[in-house]
């Protein structure tokens, strides 16, 4: 089979539905283990996609990804079988739900959590509009841990609207199930008799005044014995009708219960399965989160196709392991990413004082900020575009008060293949717009130890620090305190720039010295409170200026420095901005996405001719 979106999978006998699932597990190994991407949770949603499409019509049907990592098998069976081998490379398929992909793909979703509360607007859209089709959120991964679950919850729950909440509980959602009776009874509750039973009795039981008032006194003590024998009461209590816990990989089973959920009941439903991360792969099973997100690897053995390199996540967690070993007020704080943003080393070493509190940053900002106004010296380490959730309590909990919180901004810049939802492309204008707040951006380990060190140590009041993923370049440097300096000297250019763009902007000056361009390179260290003193002299001297940053136009530094030279009233001849414009970047290798920027060392050249030839 490798027509699947030609598939009708509706008519698949239970045992061809099985082998199904097994031949989607087998290509989803073969293309991650060529391509990397995100593995065990695809793996461990595999029967769970393939009974939702035995069950539903998802060109006209709604299925909203919460996270969006489990979408493999539903790529496959929905039009993007033969180009599945481009998984998140440029131009091809992209890791997470995209509706520009395909109608199948409901929403787009690249973080978690917001499954409920996006799924219920589609549903009271339907009902509003008189739409036919049903909507569902599938949910895992740790989504649950976020407060804008609850809140979708809450609101889903009260609004009597059909819809059916699937929680992917892999073992990152809620706790295990307590005692023997509680499974027994779960078991029981989901055989084809007692829903059966239950349909009829309701609707017996509710033709009368008298059968009402009899059903309303059993079930409230249903209700009472239930809540004690049975977990998860608290959905019940919100207003769903909870279905589980169910094995996850009960294919048959699966079916048979979304069949029951999509005509039987005509309220919101929570269906809860369990599952296992990296089903059907040991390697994936036993470490699921080594194989959470994978570069290539050989499918054999699980082992990497390439050592894992020095990266800025692992030297940031080297460093603040070595400041907390000096200074026992210095904490860390993630939000579900501990490994992603290279504090392993940390919670192993001073356990005390690490906190993951799930996916939850606007919490994590919320709390450095208690931490710090009580003297401890919180690290919050968080993805750029995760933080971005944390930004109201940035304002109001930290910045109004000035308090000591350090966040390290981990995958600033272009992250490569997780695409539009993941760039972290806006950290320099919402951190630049906060009152007091200073802004750090490393260009090299070296730079990244001793911007994290003055940042805990010398800094007062709020203070990030932006550093990619990945590698160092070429360039080495350190770091004095200085907010700015000259790099290279030149007389007929200024070219301003920061972070790891700093590389290419040395390697494009190189290249136009070649041609008798003399570049003078201004490196930013710090991007707020931006000291601009040197940007201007050189533009005095040079009289043309090309700012160079990996990040979104709205809201750059460029912007600021442009605005700074009309108001100094500093001519200038020519100027031009490069920066990721003002659309969302797709998906692809960071290098070939900062070509497509032109924010590669031939970009930057191009860039400076232009401005050479207009000014």
């Amino acid at each position: 089979m490798t027509a699947y979106d030609q598939l009708d999978v509706k008519n698949l006998s239970d045992q061809e539905a099985e082998d199904l699932c097994d031949h989607l597990r087998g290509v989803i190994l073969r293309t991650v283990s060529a391509t990397g991407g995100h593995l065990a949770s695809s793996l461990g949603a595999v029967e769970l996609t393939v009974a939702i499409h035995r069950v539903f019509d998802l060109y006209r049907d709604r299925l909203v990804f919460d996270v969006g990592h489990q979408c493999y098998s539903h790529k496959l069976l929905t039009d993007r079988a033969p180009q599945f081998a481009t998984l998140r490379s440029l131009g091809g398929v992209a890791g997470y739900p995209k509706p520009s992909e395909s109608a199948a793909d409901a929403f787009i979703a690249g973080h978690a959590s917001n499954s409920i509360s996006v799924a219920l607007g589609m549903a009271r859209a339907r009902t509003l509009l008189r739409g036919d089709y049903h909507v569902l959120a599938l949910l895992g991964d740790g989504a649950l841990t976020g407060g804008l679950a609850y809140e979708g919850l809450s609101d889903a729950g009260q609004s009597g609207e059909p819809l059916i909440v699937i929680l992917n509980d892999n073992g990152m959602s809620i706790t295990k199930n307590v005692g023997g009776v509680a499974q027994h009874l779960a078991h029981q509750r989901l055989k084809p008799q007692y829903l059966r039973f239950k349909k009829a009795y309701r609707r017996v039981t509710k033709a009368t005044a008298l059968g009402r008032g009899f059903y309303k006194m059993t079930h409230k003590i249903k209700t009472a014995v239930k809540d004690v024998l049975l977990p998860c009461s608290m959905f019940e209590d919100m207003g769903f009708t909870y279905m589980g816990p169910v094995d996850g990989h009960n294919l048959k089973l699966l079916t048979r219960l979304l069949r029951y959920a999509k005509e039987e009941v005509p309220g919101p439903v929570l269906l809860h399965v369990r599952t296992t991360k990296g089903k059907g792969y040991p390697p994936a099973e036993a470490a699921p989160d080594r194989f959470h997100g994978v570069g290539p690897f050989d499918l054999a053995t699980g082992a990497l196709k390439s050592a894992p390199q020095p990266n800025y996540s692992a030297v940031f967690g080297q460093a603040l392991c070595r400041l907390a070993q000096t200074d026992s007020r210095v904490c860390a704080v993630t939000a579900a990413m501990r490994s992603g943003t290279g504090l392993d080393g940390f919670a192993q070493t001073f356990p005390a004082r690490f906190f993951d509190v799930g996916i939850a940053e606007g919490h994590s900002v919320a709390m450095a900020a208690g931490m710090a106004k009580q003297g401890a010296i919180p690290v919050f380490a968080v993805y750029s575009s995760f933080l971005q959730r944390g930004y109201d309590m940035l304002l109001h909990d930290v910045a109004i008060s000035r308090l000591h919180v350090v966040l390290a901004v981990d995958r600033a810049g272009l992250v490569g293949e997780d695409g539009e939802t993941h760039h972290g492309l806006f950290d320099v204008a919402y951190l630049t717009s906060v009152p007091g707040m200073t802004l750090l951006a490393p260009a090299c380990f070296q730079e990244l130890e001793e911007m994290l060190t003055w940042a805990v140590e010398r800094c007062d009041g709020p203070v990030a620090v932006r550093y990619p993923r990945g590698g160092e370049g070429a360039w080495r440097g350190g770091f004095d305190g200085t907010a700015a300096s000259v790099l290279r000297p030149g007389t007929d250019v200024t070219l301003v720039t920061y972070g790891v763009t700093t590389n290419a902007a040395l390697e494009a000056a190189q290249a136009l010295a070649a041609d008798g361009v003399q570049t003078q390179v201004v490196k930013l260290q710090r991007l707020a409170p931006l000291d601009l003193a040197p940007v201007l002299d050189s533009v005095r001297e040079t009289g043309r200026l090309v700012v160079a940053e990996e990040c979104a136009a709205q809201g750059c530094v460029g912007v600021q420095i442009a605005a700074r030279l009309a108001l100094e009233g500093v001519p200038t001849k020519a100027l031009k901005l490069l920066n990721t414009g003002d659309s969302f970047v797709t998906h692809g290798k960071v290098d070939a996405l900062r070509a497509l920027c032109g924010l590669d060392a031939q970009g930057i050249a191009k860039a400076v001719r232009e401005v050479l030839r207009h000014g």
